[in-house]
């Protein structure tokens, strides 16, 4: 399999990935931005479906406070996770499991020193197409990370709750369209959901939506403003910027009223020279502006 060694997070980050199939870019660092640090104290995240492990390690990278764990079905990206974490001198504080979040069992999990109902933050970025929906990718690992059974999204909510401690936190990062499933899915496993849209260009519908819930809560739902991507010959706004090359959370990056949205100093570079210094990244070379090749 040949692979690319990609920069993330003016090259903190040096990610290895598929040159060919599904290649983890925006959608996995904006994912990451959303977690929040708590305050640089200790919390456990599970990244579900994490792939070559993109945005577990950028929380890692982020907050030196989370211990992350990487789950992945896939033997060739549980390999190329495995790299990921070590190269990037991870390893203490992040680990990779082979498995999948449709058929766990308790048992596996205990094996792996993993118990359920114990994680502060789950994340997930699921497939965001249904199988028998459209054309299926002729890469086997494109196909698998573009599309899902017809209920898998219930499925993938349904692990995120069976490995969220009580209180623990759910991010999950979509396409707009899916977020009636997601909501239905999450019913009853978590509440006080709040919706953060992401918008390619201001005035334009978002095309990504941000989710967050809090298991056991029973706050309502609610909509918040969105984010702009891009602007004018579609550079990314500084608030993306801030995100893709500093490495700060949204709330930093955005400067959100709203403290969840990865709230705390942001734990990114500060200085404005970050930028002028730092080297292409794969999220700023992607095709489509810098969107992730799940479209």
């Amino acid at each position: 399999m040949s692979v690319s060694d990609d920069a993330f997070l003016s090259g903190r980050l040096r990610i290895l990935q598929p040159r060919q199939g599904y290649r983890a870019g925006l959608d996995a660092v904006m994912l990451a931005a959303a977690v929040s640090d708590r305050d640089g104290s200790g919390f456990s995240v599970l990244d579900a479906g994490a792939g070559v492990g993109t945005a577990g390690l950028c929380v890692a990278s982020r907050c030196p406070g989370a211990r992350v764990v990487l789950v992945e079905r896939e033997p060739d990206l549980v390999r190329l996770a495995r790299e990921n974490v070590a190269r990037n001198g991870l390893s203490e504080r992040v680990s990779v499991l082979e498995a999948d979040i449709s058929n766990l069992s308790q048992t596996e999990l205990s094996t792996f020193g993993i118990a359920e109902g114990t994680f502060d933050q789950v994340i997930a970025n699921p497939p965001y197409h249904t199988e028998g929906s459209g054309t299926a990718a002729a890469h086997a690992l494109k196909a698998a990370a573009h599309a899902m059974p017809d209920a898998g999204l219930s499925a993938w909510c349904r692990f995120l709750a069976r490995m969220a401690g009580p209180r623990g936190e759910a991010l999950i990062v979509h396409k707009t369209a899916a977020l009636p499933d997601l909501l239905s899915a999450l019913e009853g496993r978590f509440g006080g959901l709040a919706a953060l849209p992401l918008h390619s260009f201001a005035g334009e519908p978002a095309g990504r939506i941000l989710l967050r819930g809090i298991k056991g809560s029973r706050a309502p739902f609610r909509l918040e403003p969105g984010l702009v991507l891009h602007e004018a010959e579609n550079r990314f706004t500084a608030g993306a910027e801030a995100v893709l090359r500093l490495g700060q959370s949204l709330a930093v990056a955005y400067g959100l009223p709203s403290p969840v949205w990865g709230r705390g100093t942001g734990g990114g570079a500060t200085s404005s020279e970050a930028l002028s210094r730092a080297e292409p990244e794969a999220c700023l070379r992607q095709g489509g502006g810098g969107k992730s090749e799940r479209t």
